[in-house]
């Protein structure tokens, strides 16, 4: 699966394209294999707080909302995995949420 991520700000806008190559449902977890600037492992999951992203590569994880919500999401990841990777993750989730959360 292809997305397009943005980073838009006062004066620019960037975009790239990102691929989803691998995405396995463990029952309890998934995981997803994104590639694009970065190669990038997801393992997201849920607790009783809501659900949480783990980036085990970049020794980062972090509690989300709503998949859907980019700019929230955009907002925690970018934080944990700097600009560029944490939009790229925040677009991934958005592009597949409707598979994980039917």
């Amino acid at each position: 699966m292809t997305f397009e991520c943005i980073n838009k700000t006062k004066k620019t806008q960037e975009t790239w394209k990102g691929h989803i190559t691998s995405m396995i449902n463990y029952g309890s977890h998934y995981e997803i294999k994104i590639e694009s600037r970065s190669s990038i492992l997801v393992l997201l999951g849920k607790t009783t707080l809501g659900k949480f992203a783990c980036m085990p590569d970049f020794g980062a994880g972090c509690h989300l909302a709503n998949l859907k919500d980019k700019f929230y999401s955009t907002e925690k990841l970018t934080r944990v995995m700097g600009k560029v990777d944490g939009i790229t993750v925040a677009y991934a989730l958005a592009a597949i949420a409707d598979k994980i959360e039917s």
